[in-house]
């Protein structure tokens, strides 16, 4: 039996993989051809910094970092560095640019999955909350939250938070990732961590909380007028039983496409808030190499975070599934 409902999702997992595969050589082209209409490039910037550069100086930095080539050389080589797993060198940082994404990864990840456990617990207990309140002081309140949450920006929301918490009243760390200062280990290191997580990983989430809490009442205040919500009622459910098992349940689908489309944004809206807050992630990453305009670092960072982000889209489609077993039945049923 397992074997049975394991074959149609291990053939959809395939499916999709190798639809992968296009999707990032496509987003690797657009990318190095939108970089290449920005105006200057690192040597500019380097010339710049020393303040006066010969053009003789700035040809030969060109020739020695390949930026006199042809565009179509160019492109050529970068598409076979990708086939080759070779990201290229960093001329500005002074590293492979694998390196530099890789040891810049891990805070970005975490932000994110700490940002996603806020906007999905508050904001599901928050629409459940509203719809279960429907017309009350609560459900207007949750309304007027929703609301203000949707007109914040996000950089004015982490500065007003770095205002408040750190430099008001202390209760925060105001940037950075641990207190390098205080030479924490084990789990003491990991409280630091996580303290000054809170501040970023709540200013991005805020945004993402209001869209979650206003999908979960919306559909749950639909799905409460269902015949199968009517049925279980009609054979004695708890309302408490109907409104976790029957009614949430259905209501997280809709969340979960949508938190599948909101991977890539997320992603977007940490360059924000990581250079508010100089979190050390690829967003604080990319945006040093848009102001050095060290495009090898971009075109890197870009890449993986496609890649990232395709596969992320994946196992949301699979978390889709697994809620959802109509997915799976439709997906055998078109396999046969």
């Amino acid at each position: 039996m397992s074997v049975r409902l394991a074959s149609p999702l291990w053939g959809f997992l395939k499916k999709r993989l190798l639809q992968v595969l296009p999707v990032v050589f496509g987003i690797a082209l657009l990318n190095f051809l939108i970089l290449q209409v920005a105006p200057g490039d690192v040597v500019d910037v380097m010339a710049g910094e020393a303040g006066a550069a010969t053009p003789e100086y700035m040809a030969q930095l060109r020739a020695s970092f390949g930026l006199d080539q042809p565009l179509y050389l160019q492109l050529g080589h970068y598409l076979w560095n990708i086939v080759t797993l070779d990201l290229g060198f960093s001329f500005r940082q002074n590293m492979p640019v694998f390196d530099l994404v890789i040891d810049r990864l891990p805070a970005t990840l975490l932000l994110m999955v700490a940002a996603i456990a806020i906007a999905l617990v508050l904001g599901v207990a928050l629409g459940v909350l509203s719809a279960l309140k429907v017309h009350t002081w609560v459900d207007n309140l949750s309304s007027l939250f929703v609301l203000a949450a949707y007109a914040m920006p996000t950089f004015w929301l982490g500065l007003m938070a770095i205002v408040l918490f750190s430099a008001r009243l202390g209760w925060l760390p105001s940037g950075g990732m641990v207190d390098i200062s205080a030479n924490h280990t084990g789990f003491a290191w990991v409280v630091d961590v996580a303290r000054h997580a809170v501040l970023p990983a709540t200013t991005l989430a805020t945004f993402y909380l209001a869209v979650y809490a206003k999908l979960v009442r919306t559909s749950m205040l639909e799905l409460y007028g269902a015949d199968f919500i009517r049925t279980a009622r009609a054979k004695g459910a708890g309302e408490t039983r109907i409104t976790l098992v029957h009614t949430l349940r259905n209501a997280l689908l809709p969340l979960v496409t949508m938190l599948g489309f909101q991977i890539a944004s997320l992603l977007s809206g940490a360059v924000l808030v990581e250079s508010v807050f100089s979190w050390p992630g690829l967003g604080r990453l990319a945006f040093e190499a848009i102001l050095a305009r060290d495009f090898n670092l971009l075109l890197g960072i870009l890449l993986l975070s496609s890649i990232l982000v395709t596969l992320i889209n994946i196992l949301v489609d699979v978390l889709y599934a697994w809620l959802d077993p109509r997915v799976q039945l439709a997906s055998s049923g078109a396999h046969a």
